[in-house]
């Protein structure tokens, strides 16, 4: 009977010392992407020039230009087009391409761009959800100039996985906003 109550005195202290702390699962850790520091690079066209960062390449795509991020699998696409007449007509279709990832998306906020200075007025969309870009923009002088951007990725969309390198891709087409120039 001893041996009894020796045996359930030492279990029941097991217990009681072992249960110091309750377990918990750790949260999974969410990916970290550094991109480097890098420099301004200045591109040119007939039309317009801005500069980019050097970390992208030039690429020419069937009339457009392709600003492509190897190490992100990202590209800002432009496209450009003269005024003649139908600056309306490019809004509106700047727009409504902007608006077509409204299906997907859960938000579109619009930041509008104001360069009096260098004669550059636009539209920055910033595009959140899975939509297949997550970003448009176009600049325009109102008169002979008109310039439109979108940001795609080489995968499928999926917000989280790839916010931080939209984020990223983001600044940089600000930065090409803001360093656009026309040429006459």
């Amino acid at each position: 009977m001893k041996r009894k109550y020796i045996f359930l005195i030492l279990i029941f202290s097991a217990l009681v010392i072992s249960c110091k702390e309750e377990t918990l699962p750790k949260p999974n850790a969410m990916l970290r992407l550094e991109y480097p520091d890098t420099t301004a690079v200045e591109f040119a066209t007939p039309n317009y020039s801005f500069s980019y960062s050097s970390l992208a390449k030039i690429e020419n795509e069937k009339g457009a230009i392709k600003v492509a991020y190897p190490r992100i699998n990202g590209s800002i696409f432009l496209s450009y087009k003269p005024v003649e007449d139908n600056l309306n007509q490019l809004l509106s279709d700047a727009q409504k391409l902007s608006y077509e990832h409204a299906a997907k998306a859960d938000n579109i906020i619009e930041q509008p761009f104001v360069n009096d200075t260098d004669s550059v007025y636009g539209m920055f969309y910033d595009v959140k959800g899975d939509a297949a870009s997550q970003s448009q923009f176009y600049v325009t002088d109102s008169t002979k100039h008109f310039l439109t951007g979108s940001l795609y990725f080489d995968v499928k969309p999926n917000y989280d996985s790839i916010l931080p390198a939209a984020v990223y891709l983001q600044e940089d087409i600000r930065k090409i906003m803001e360093t656009l120039r026309w040429k006459e």
